[in-house]
């Protein structure tokens, strides 16, 4: 099922947080061409285009449900008396696969916050994202890495094997990938980037209340969890996770960890056929 969009963009702080701090690291310069991958619902999309001058700014995701409520939240915005007479428009949304973008020597910079997690083949991303750039263009990002939602995940698992849920869960693939440091080195380094920084850092993240802990769960970390489960199951597959969290030190606390990543294709790389 697609991402339940406007319930996202409303629950989404903690990510429009982490991004924030990845646009201070991309640190856009007037006029350049900026894909955002994964782009969601609009929110750092349409800073990027604050950031970015008289730059492009293309937002690109997956899901069709968050491209409209992006559409509709920020095809509008509100430009400056000298640009009003720019065409075609500086922002715009495409569907697309990360894995298999479909630009070729386009971009200065790929931008990119949690995301890259739920894209299976890194060794195809990173191919892609190198492709989409122009030489000497950059790649900053940030995704999901290492241990990221590990004691989560682990209570989740044990709840899929308990008898009262595991008819739901036969056939079950985790739908994300958590890379760890070396490994995604080792992938940049093969789609041929440069001035590779990878890095991870632990970022734990505490809800209000159990009513907003069970909702960002349902929402977002195990969306696909719940996807599974008819309607009358979902709430108490909630509940035992939310009472778990309760326990924790402080409270309802997600154990997230991000993947910082920053590398550059070689500027006398050869432009793509």
């Amino acid at each position: 099922m697609d991402w339940d969009a406007e319930r996202y963009h409303r629950l989404s702080d903690p990510q429009r947080e982490w991004g924030q701090r990845v646009l201070d690291r991309l640190a856009a310069l007037p006029g350049e061409s900026i894909l955002d991958i994964g782009c969601g619902t609009g929110r750092l999309t349409a800073e990027l285009l604050a950031r970015a001058g008289p730059g492009l700014v293309v937002g690109l995701d997956r899901s069709a449900a968050m491209l409209k409520e992006a559409t509709r939240r920020h095809a509008g915005v509100v430009l400056g008396p000298h640009e009003l007479d720019a065409a075609p428009p500086r922002i715009r949304y495409v569907r697309g696969d990360a894995a298999a973008l479909p630009f070729v020597d386009a971009f200065d910079a790929v931008f990119s916050t949690a995301t890259f997690h739920w894209v299976r083949d890194h060794d195809a991303l990173f191919a892609s994202i190198a492709r989409a750039l122009a030489p000497g263009g950059r790649l900053i990002a940030q995704c999901g890495g290492g241990p990221n939602l590990a004691v989560l995940l682990e209570r989740a698992h044990r709840l899929m094997q308990s008898p009262r849920y595991a008819r739901h869960f036969v056939g079950w693939s985790d739908p994300w990938m958590f890379a760890d440091v070396p490994t995604t080195i080792g992938r940049l380094r093969h789609a041929g980037f440069t001035a590779i920084d990878v890095s991870l850092e632990a970022a734990p993240t505490t809800l209000p209340d159990a009513e907003r802990y069970a909702d960002f769960l349902s929402c977002v970390c195990v969306r696909h969890h719940v996807d599974r489960l008819p309607e009358a199951e979902r709430p108490g597959f909630l509940a035992a996770l939310t009472a778990e969290a309760a326990g924790d030190t402080p409270a309802f606390t997600l154990d997230y960890w991000r993947l910082n990543i920053a590398a550059v294709k070689p500027a006398g790389a050869e432009r793509a056929a």
